[in-house]
């Protein structure tokens, strides 16, 4: 499998297995199928809510011999309610308990949104708003105190690598000014409708990996009743798409990842199909010609599907 060198020397997969939304019921079936086609990376997150469920796949697997822990890379994110930096480490402790594993590989800051903290006990995952009502409240948290936090998980040898989710440039830029351990890993939302030509370019050119998530656009989003997802054809219906996969004799699916790692992005993609976890897998066995990626380049219109204005006007993206 293609590998992505960090910039802490670390390796990590460049296709993955994203377990935003696997639903609890099925979730730990899923992760072990996926171990057994070949998955190595699982991404997910303390706001999924299926972290326990994703920790008893992967040990099925692992005490069934199917893998070793070090040929997997795990993946948490530090959620917006941890951030004060005496509640990080409490954080990462819940999810190394949830996933009963004794390290991860990576662990991001899910959004640079701080919010009050709510204690495990009342919710967990805490959510947006907590327990009181349907506001959110926020705490004057700087990045870079959080980001002291994260360090200091990697001194402890409880994480690998740490990294950033949802940053922009300017915040990057800033985080980097003042980081003692410089960020492995930025993951974004990034797909055909959303291609952020310019945050890509700068931030490989920081030494920094990429991992773009929803890399199928607005598939992800419809059942959430996104309006921006609404307002555009699906991403393996767009003919473009469509046409290019049929000249490599490829799915859409295939073609959207593979237009990533050529790139030298990660992917995070999830099926509940073996032939799709198959297929989605196997996207880097073809190359995809300079007027594929010139087709591919027209469809960006900036549409963001994920995006904390709809929360609470916060202008992260603005």
């Amino acid at each position: 499998m293609a590998t992505i060198k960090l910039n802490d020397g670390n390796e990590m997969p460049q296709v993955g297995f994203g377990c935003w939304k696997v639903d609890k019921d099925t979730c730990a079936d899923q992760i072990f199928n996926a171990i057994e086609v070949g998955y190595r990376l699982f991404d997910g997150a303390q706001d999924y809510g299926n972290e326990k469920e994703v920790g008893e796949g992967i040990n099925r697997a692992l005490n069934e011999g199917i893998v070793a822990r070090d040929e997997l890379f795990v993946v948490s994110k530090l959620w917006n309610t941890n951030h004060a930096p005496e509640h990080v480490e409490e954080a990462f402790n819940q999810v190394l308990s949830d996933y009963k594993l004794d390290y991860l590989d990576l662990f991001l800051i899910h959004f640079p949104v701080a919010l009050k903290y709510v204690p495990p006990s009342e919710k967990y995952p805490a959510g947006l708003t907590g327990t009181e009502d349907d506001k959110l409240r926020y705490e004057d948290v700087p990045i870079l105190d959080t980001w002291r936090a994260m360090e200091a998980l990697v001194k402890k040898g409880k994480v690998k690598s740490i990294g950033i989710s949802n940053f922009t440039g300017a915040l990057i830029d800033d985080l980097l000014r003042g980081a003692k351990i410089k960020p492995a890993v930025l993951q974004i939302e990034h797909h055909p409708y959303l291609q952020q030509k310019k945050l890509v370019e700068w931030v490989q050119s920081k030494g920094i990996a990429i991992t773009a998530y929803s890399s199928f656009g607005p598939q992800s989003f419809l059942e959430l009743d996104n309006k921006g997802a609404q307002s555009v054809p699906g991403l393996f219906d767009h003919k473009d798409i469509v046409s290019i996969a049929k000249k490599h004799d490829k799915t859409p699916a295939q073609v959207l990842l593979r237009w990533a790692t050529q790139r030298g992005i990660a992917v995070i993609p999830k099926s509940n199909k073996t032939e799709r976890l198959v297929q989605n897998l196997t996207i880097n066995d073809f190359t995809l010609t300079d007027d594929d990626l010139a087709a591919i380049a027209k469809l960006d219109m900036g549409l963001r599907f994920n995006d904390p204005w709809d929360w609470d006007k916060i202008p992260l993206f603005v």
